[in-house]
């Protein structure tokens, strides 16, 4: 907290900055107790930070929080957030469809209803976007995506350091500078392609071919990244992982924990630097990202949150 003349000014600020952590610290507890299989301690935290003073919950908050609900048994209350998920700007119809989390609501009366109001919205917001920069960017999705998805299946078979494997990663070289200069002609002409104006998907796709560069590229768009997931334009979660890369880049510590590597002497997956490590949670629910620990099981580690202390 920075110190100021102004008493009264200082007293509002510390009360929103405390009432957002109060409102982080839930959520984080939500996503920690839904991995912990705690479902109705889970969808209860989702409702209790949804009530705090500052919260900002997104569309995959109250999607979350109706998955918690639907493990619990809660039907009811399970719908309910579905339907604030949808006002919220929820739009992936194939997720929701396919998601195991909700497969206690396909015979529920109340489902084929909210999938039809869910549909119509997705429609009417499909109608305001630039169709063209949207298929242009999911072509760019596909060929950033489609090469990467072979890599592990490609490591599988033939290991890391084949011929084939060498053959992979100079193929996404030559895929990803192919679409560096395309990306950044959309960001220079439209500014951040967000949102409302190209959808989840479209967005996305520029994060991705920007996370992809150099860091001078990622320093040069990082401010118009910062505005677009203040505007809700960009997936907070995908800005955090831009932060933390920026900073890696430079040899510093990371806020999120997002990045690992591979250390040269053990030869293991590993976290890189993060500051204030006792804390990163806090922040990462934030950003609406998952405890470290949950993150890192992804990379096969069991990680233990530092303690914090008094």
């Amino acid at each position: 907290m920075k110190y100021t003349l102004l008493l009264a000014l200082g007293l509002c600020w510390s009360t929103a900055a405390q009432a957002q952590t109060t409102f982080a610290t839930l959520r984080t507890q939500a996503l920690a107790a839904y991995h912990n299989k705690e479902y109705r301690e889970s969808a209860q935290r989702y409702e209790e930070s949804f009530r705090q003073k500052a919260a900002q919950p997104t569309a995959s908050d109250f999607y979350n929080a109706a998955c918690s609900w639907a493990l619990a048994g809660e039907a009811a209350k399970a719908f309910q957030n579905l339907d604030r998920a949808t006002t919220a700007g929820w739009d992936d119809m194939t997720h929701l469809k396919t998601d195991s989390d909700l497969t206690a609501l396909h015979p529920d009366k109340r489902w084929e209803p909210m999938l039809r109001k869910l549909q119509a919205t997705v429609i009417q917001a499909e109608a305001k976007l630039n169709q063209p920069l949207k298929r242009k960017l999911a072509e760019i999705l596909e060929s950033d995506q489609g090469l990467r998805r072979q890599i592990a299946p490609t490591e599988e078979k033939y290991g890391s350091k084949s011929p084939q494997m060498d053959s992979l990663w100079r193929q996404m070289q030559r895929a990803d500078a192919r679409n560096l200069p395309r990306v950044m002609a959309i960001i220079d002409k439209y500014g951040w392609p967000g949102t409302s104006l190209v959808g989840r998907s479209g967005s996305l796709a520029a994060f991705l071919v920007i996370q992809h560069s150099n860091l001078a590229t990622m320093q040069k768009y990082l401010p118009v990244m910062r505005t677009a997931a203040a505007k809700g334009e960009m997936a907070k979660q995908n800005l955090a992982l831009v932060e933390d890369r920026v900073l890696t880049f430079q040899n510093k510590p990371q806020i999120y924990g997002s990045q690992l590597h591979s250390n040269p002497d053990t030869g293991k997956i590993e976290f890189l630097p993060i500051a204030d490590e006792a804390h990163v949670d806090e922040r990462r629910a934030s950003m609406g990202l998952e405890p470290l620990a949950d993150y890192a099981k992804n990379f096969g580690l069991d990680y233990r949150p530092v303690s914090k202390h008094p």
